[in-house]
C-alpha cells in the first residue's frame, strides 16, 4: 500500500453553462519518503491537484487515499485533524504575521493540538536552530531577509511533525542563491527526516532536484 493513493480524480467547476475542468482523471501513487515534483505553466491544475491532496479542496469525482482511509470519506473533524496533523503546508510566499516573532510564528500550527503544546516552545527553538536562525527568535518578519523568512516557513510546516509536505512554489519570489539554498535544506529535510515531499513549480530546473518528476497540463498528467 502506498502512502497516498489517486484513483481517477477530477475537479470540475462551472461557470454559467462553461465547465472548467482544472484536474482530470489523474491517478496517481506516492511511496512514503518520496520527493516527487509537479512541474506544468500556470492553470496546468498542480496547484488544484495540491490542494486536494493536502484535504483542502474536495475532488468533484474520484478516490484520495492516505494510508488506505479514503480521505474524503471522513467527517469534517477527522478531515481538519488529517490537515493539522499529517500535513505540512508551505506556501508561495513565507506569510508569515508580521505582529509576531520567528518563535511565535512557529508556534501558531501548535495552538488547536494540545498534545503538541506541551513542548512546542522547546522544539520551536530547535527548529530555528536547526534552520540556522537561532540569534533571530525574538525577531519580527520585517527584520528578517526573504531567504530567512523561507527558512521559518519551513520551520513552522514542521512543527507538528508532518508525514508530508505540500510546497506549492515554495521559492517563487526568492533569487537564485537563496532558491537555491532553500532546495537543499527541503532535501536535506526529505533525506534525514523520511518525510514525503510534494514540489509544485512552474521551473523545470528546480523540478530536477526531485527523485520523480510529473508534468501536468490541462489537468491532466502528461509525463512522469
Amino acid at each position: 500500500m502506498s502512502q497516498i493513493e489517486l484513483y481517477s480524480v477530477s475537479k470540475i467547476y462551472t461557470l454559467e453553462d462553461i465547465e472548467i475542468r482544472a484536474v482530470e482523471e489523474v491517478s496517481l501513487k506516492i511511496e512514503k519518503g518520496e520527493f516527487i515534483s509537479i512541474v506544468g505553466h500556470s492553470g496546468s491544475g498542480k496547484t488544484t491537484l495540491l490542494s486536494i491532496i493536502g484535504g483542502i479542496l474536495h475532488p468533484t469525482s474520484g478516490t484520495v487515499l492516505f494510508e488506505g482511509t479514503d480521505i474524503y470519506s471522513l467527517n469534517e473533524d477527522s478531515l481538519s485533524e488529517y490537515r493539522a496533523e499529517k500535513i505540512g503546508y508551505i506556501f508561495q510566499f513565507a506569510s508569515l504575521l508580521p505582529v509576531l516573532t520567528a518563535k511565535e510564528n512557529l508556534l501558531l500550527p501548535t495552538i488547536f493540538s494540545k498534545d503538541k503544546r506541551a513542548n512546542s516552545e522547546k522544539k520551536a527553538e530547535e527548529y530555528l536552530d536547526m534552520v540556522g536562525l537561532k540569534e533571530k527568535i525574538n525577531a519580527y518578519p520585517s527584520q528578517l531577509s526573504g531567504g530567512q523568512q523561507r527558512r521559518i516557513a519551513i520551520a513552522r510546516a514542521l512543527m507538528n511533525d508532518p508525514e508530508v509536505i505540500l510546497a506549492d512554489e515554495p521559492t517563487g519570489d526568492l533569487d537564485e542563491e537563496t532558491e537555491a539554498e532553500v532546495m537543499d535544506f527541503l532535501k536535506r529535510i526529505n533525506r534525514e527526516r523520511g518525510i514525503t515531499f510534494i514540489l509544485v513549480t512552474h521551473s523545470s530546473e528546480l523540478a530536477k532536484d526531485a527523485t520523480r518528476r510529473i508534468r501536468m497540463t490541462q489537468g491532466k498528467i502528461i509525463e512522469m
